[in-house]
């Protein structure tokens, strides 16, 4: 969209009467795990209900588009101080629980290899920068983006790792962050046994 002020903005809206037809897929899949178990109580290891609950939460979550404005907002303002990673500015008074709008940002998909190459891009540049910024998020701030596959990636025409979709996001406390830097020092290191 055109902001009146000339600037461009992506908008995402949530689809009309999505959550009550959320809601009837999750009651049939409540449904189904409880018929599972009725009919094969060995079932109860795989945990049925709770992976239908952890889904149900989870989408319940990304549903509510303030939660993803402000992922998009902690992981912007960790990251300010990066010239090289960029993520787009969240517009407040254009968002609300069913409507975000954020910056427009432009660039070129991270698959689209032969662009990139073109344009002179620096891929194993852009490669190294992009795993030291995944390491940052999840060691330095337990805060890291858990969807980042290609299509959330572009880089920009100066070489910038811009990212979207802040739907999907993790945390992981400091006891986690350790453990799993002891368990991938140990996979480095050939330590099979600490691992």
């Amino acid at each position: 969209a055109t902001l009146p002020g000339g600037n461009e903005v992506a908008v995402k809206v949530l689809r009309p009467n999505i959550a009550k037809q959320f809601a009837r897929d999750i009651a049939l899949f409540y449904w189904i795990a409880d018929l599972a178990l009725r009919t094969d109580p060995t079932l109860k290891r795989l945990r049925l209900v709770e992976i239908v609950r952890t889904v149900e939460e989870t989408v319940y979550i990304e549903m509510n588009l303030r939660m993803e404005a402000a992922a998009a907002d902690e992981l912007r303002s960790n990251f300010l101080d990066d010239p090289m990673f960029y993520v787009p500015e969240v517009d407040w008074q254009r968002t609300s629980q069913r409507v975000l709008t954020l910056e427009w940002v432009k660039g070129t998909q991270i698959t689209q290899l032969d662009k990139l190459r073109k344009k002179r891009a620096d891929l194993d540049k852009i490669l190294a920068h992009a795993s030291g910024v995944f390491f940052k998020q999840v060691f330095r701030d337990g805060f890291f983006h858990a969807d980042m596959h290609p299509g959330n990636l572009f880089i920009g025409d100066n070489g910038k790792i811009i990212v979207v979709d802040f739907g999907i996001m993790g945390r992981l406390d400091k006891e986690a962050r350790v453990f799993l830097a002891q368990t991938l020092l140990g996979f480095f290191q050939r330590d099979y046994y600490r691992v």
